[in-house]
């Protein structure tokens, strides 16, 4: 198809309206149920349920205990106009992809059996806890519940069994920290009986989607989901506290928030006097405070620590270390705080504190539970921020903040001192300088004492309200910028002059591997040639062969080696062709077959001939089933098309027993390289079915060919797509010229099951007889064997792969060097189970 065609053109994508009507079709439950909602609210001046209509429509601990009706007719009210837009939204959002998974019957049921659960376990909870947590049951007691929220809750939770294993994790992980930190903060009646009804539809999802349900092997199979899902959690657990301080039932660290929003109406610090007088731990006068003192920024300000760690999550879900460490300190500033301002408030040294017991105490206590598990979280988690920035990413920020800060400083207090007449009482440069501090950090105690100044003339509100929010936002648009600076490592500047060497001289078909995250590297003398390797356990693993011209092979293996030996390591040439065999061969090394490599040579393929039936077979049937391939590259593709690509990669992992393998194998990372060609076997509703990268061969300064690595599937999508995609890819790349198509090697695997052409070397048969059996243990997870006996169908050249050595004393280090290269990531749990299964194959 043309590059000129509009991307969504190129992709399938619909018009957003298209896909919202279609959605629509599908889900008449949704749409009948926000007309009821709609007709129903009008009847009741959307204010919600009142006088007799409550026992029906409200659904509370003593409601339900006369009358069950509320059980299900909840959900089709709202306690104000707030919560009719509310709702309407929520049903959009989460009813109509619900209802267009589920199907209409699933959806009704999932949403009314997990609302009915949710309200019964809620009010089991107030009955069980009232000898407890009198306190805090007797709350539960006196509120009612009336709202959409539970059901769509239910349905939405249901309907994640439906998603593939990106999404579906995704999605469950951020419902449930939200609704959980909802019900620690608020505790309301309300938020637990939300949180009980989404329980109810994710245990109810799996039976409604016609499978029982099973508990993951692993919650986490590669590294980037681990960093997104981390960041969900840090995410959740900053926008949780403040949707529940707005509650008026709400204690947490935040409740403070909740007095932002009240009728009291005080201007002066006057006024406010007369307001407490003596009453100061009163709630009129607790809100006055808050308000004076605060302002309409207080809501920013109050919340700042919070907005921080939103802005930090998205440098987690991008690795960033900086992030992983201000995340870290933060949440644990905000775990102390929160334990300070509990103990003062269970010890009455501070206003406002609820009545004393024992359910107001947990009430209490628990929020602080949030940010120190977030804290361990992070603590845990700290392998997986391991991205830096370029040195003086941060300092530079920090040079652009500190003066904007002493900037808006200055101007609060000069205009301040010019506008004097605006603020009450008039502005004296002790009285600026005292309310200084309280414009720019974050109002965590703001009842204690009221305000020295406030502003009245409308100059001195937009100074006031406006230099604090201009500096923070200021901060965070600095903050998110860095975590779109490229990376840096101390390797970044051997990467970028090895690519300059590997355009110039090329190298093997793997030698684009050499560029990956994770290399070292070698230079010769000469400054042409490299070697790119991993080195672990004293062991320097070569990634493929010498990068350079080829008359300088010989010198560059011999290089590499004195070097490493000077170094007091060992060599190992991995996955090297026969002429860098020979080579380390004359050079005392000794030898094995670790792979097979198969290679299409282009120019004259065409697969006719009964050898090529099933090839023809998988591209008629793409043809049927309207799916057609499609070229491009990963940084440019669309979004829509990057997420499905992250689907379908997580899901293929998450199927396994084993974390997912680098070194010579490697994953969406690897991909997302401007040079690095995808095709997709996409449909004409833009899904993606299956996709493969290439890599390119550089020989004598232009690319020549294309190396094959990434491979998915879609498991519900079409079956023959990988059968497809590389037979369209070497009739399309020989179509642009090229002269041979690389399908990788196999690790592990061998055509005809050749050691070496010698069979020489000490410990040679032991090694090798644990190759294969390494190799068998492997094959049900990995399939390098299957991998390499579906190549065969393509018909190509088998070349062999070898590792060289120096000495057979270091093969145990070689192969712990090379479990550890390939599959970083293993937990000791899945080593010993892995050990295990080769010790018993081997005996």
């Amino acid at each position: 198809m043309p590059d000129k065609l509009p991307v969504w053109r190129r992709f399938g994508a619909r018009w957003p309206l298209r896909r919202l009507r279609r959605s629509a079709g599908r889900a008449p439950a949704t749409l009948t149920f926000i007309a009821l909602f709609w007709i129903l609210g009008a009847f009741t001046s959307f204010r919600g349920p009142e006088g007799p209509l409550l026992d029906w429509a409200a659904a509370s601990v003593k409601t339900l205990a006369g009358n069950p009706a509320p059980l299900l007719l909840s959900c089709f009210w709202a306690g104000g106009p707030a919560g009719y837009l509310g709702g309407t939204l929520l049903a959009l959002l989460a009813g109509l992809p619900s209802e267009r998974l589920l199907g209409t019957g699933r959806f009704l049921l999932a949403g009314f059996g997990g609302q009915i659960t949710g309200l019964l376990l809620s009010t089991g909870f107030a009955y069980l806890t009232s000898a407890s947590i009198g306190d805090w049951s007797r709350a539960l007691v006196s509120e009612s519940f009336v709202g959409p929220v539970a059901f769509l809750a239910a349905a939405a939770a249901a309907a994640s069994a439906r998603l593939g294993t990106l999404w579906r994790r995704r999605l469950r992980l951020t419902l449930f920290t939200l609704l959980i930190l909802l019900a620690l903060y608020g505790g309301t009646f309300s938020s637990l009986t939300v949180l009980g009804a989404a329980a109810a539809g994710a245990l109810a999802g799996p039976y409604l989607a016609g499978r029982r349900p099973s508990i993951p092997r692993r919650l986490v199979s590669s590294r980037r989901e681990a960093r997104v899902l981390v960041a969900l959690v840090v995410l959740a657990s900053a926008a949780g506290p403040v949707i529940s301080a707005l509650s008026s039932q709400a204690v947490g660290p935040l409740s403070v928030l909740r007095y932002l929003f009240t009728d009291v109406e005080v201007r002066t610090p006057a006024e406010l006097e007369q307001l407490c007088g003596e009453a100061a731990d009163s709630a009129r006068c607790i809100a006055a405070r808050v308000q004076l003192r605060a302002g309409p920024a207080a809501f920013f300000l109050a919340t700042l620590p919070l907005v921080l760690l939103a802005v930090f999550s998205d440098g987690l879900r991008r690795g960033r270390r900086f992030a992983w460490l201000a995340a870290l300190l933060l949440q644990g500033a905000m775990t102390v705080l929160a334990a300070v301002r509990i103990g003062r408030l269970l010890t009455g040294e501070e206003p406002g504190t609820v009545a004393p017991g024992t359910g107001s105490y947990i009430a209490l206590v628990l929020p602080m539970a949030v940010p120190l598990a977030v804290l361990v979280l992070l603590a845990l988690t700290r392998g997986l921020f391991t991205v830096s920035a370029p040195v003086g990413t941060y300092r530079r920020l920090a040079g652009t903040a500190v003066p904007a800060a002493v900037l808006l400083a200055a101007l609060y207090l000069g205009v301040g001192l010019v506008n004097r007449n605006g603020f009450s009482p008039p502005a004296t440069p002790a009285l600026l300088a005292a309310d200084l501090p309280g414009r720019f950090l974050p109002v965590l105690e703001v009842t204690s004492r009221a305000p020295g100044i406030v502003p009245e003339s409308l100059p001195a509100v937009l100074l006031y309200e406006g230099v604090g929010v201009a500096f923070w936002i200021l901060v965070c648009v600095l903050l998110l910028r860095s975590f779109l600076v490229p990376p840096y490592s101390p390797a970044t500047a051997d990467a970028d002059r090895a690519r300059s060497m590997l355009r110039s001289h090329g190298g093997s078909t793997m030698a684009w591997m050499t560029l990956w995250a994770g290399n070292n590297y070698w230079f010769s003398p000469s400054g042409n040639s490299y070697v790119a390797y991993r080195i672990d356990s004293g062991v320097a693993l070569s990634v493929g062969e010498p990068v350079g011209p080829r008359d300088e092979l010989h010198s560059a293996v011999e290089g590499f080696s004195a070097f490493c030996t000077a170094n007091g390591i060992t060599a190992c040439f991995y996955s090297v062709g026969t002429q860098v065999r020979d080579i380390s061969r004359g050079l005392g090394f000794s030898s094995l077959q670790v792979a097979e490599e198969t290679v299409l040579q282009l120019g004259s393929l065409a697969f006719k001939g009964k050898r090529f039936q099933d090839i023809r077979t998988a591209m008629n049937h793409a043809r049927r089933q309207g799916i057609r391939a499609e070229w491009t590259r990963y940084p440019a593709a669309p979004l829509a098309v990057k997420d499905q690509l992250h689907a379908i990669s997580e899901e293929w992992v998450a199927d396994k027993d084993m974390p997912e393998m680098g070194f010579t194998l490697g994953g969406l990372e690897e991909v997302d390289d401007p040079e690095v060609r995808c095709l997709l076997a996409i449909d004409e509703d833009g899904t993606v079915h299956a996709v493969t990268s290439w890599l390119p061969v550089y020989r004598n300064g232009a690319v020549e060919g294309w190396t094959l690595d990434f491979m998915r599937r879609r498991s519900s999508g079409f079956r023959l797509g990988m059968d497809f995609l590389i037979a369209s890819a070497a009739l399309s790349l020989q179509d642009e010229g090229f002269s041979f198509l690389s399908l990788s090697g196999a690790p592990l695997a061998r055509a005809y099951g050749e050691t070496d052409d010698d069979g020489t070397g000490e410990g040679q048969p032991m090694m090798d007889r644990l190759l294969d059996r390494l190799g068998e243990t492997l094959e049900p997870v990995y399939g390098f064997r299957s991998l390499l006996a579906f190549k065969a169908k393509f018909a190509p050249e088998y070349l062999p792969l070898f590792m060289t050595y120096r000495d057979p004393a270091s093969l145990p280090a070689i192969a712990n060097a090379l479990a550890r290269a390939y599959v970083p990531d293993l937990s000791l749990g899945q080593g010993l189970s892995l050990a295990r299964r080769i010790v018993d194959r081997t005996a």
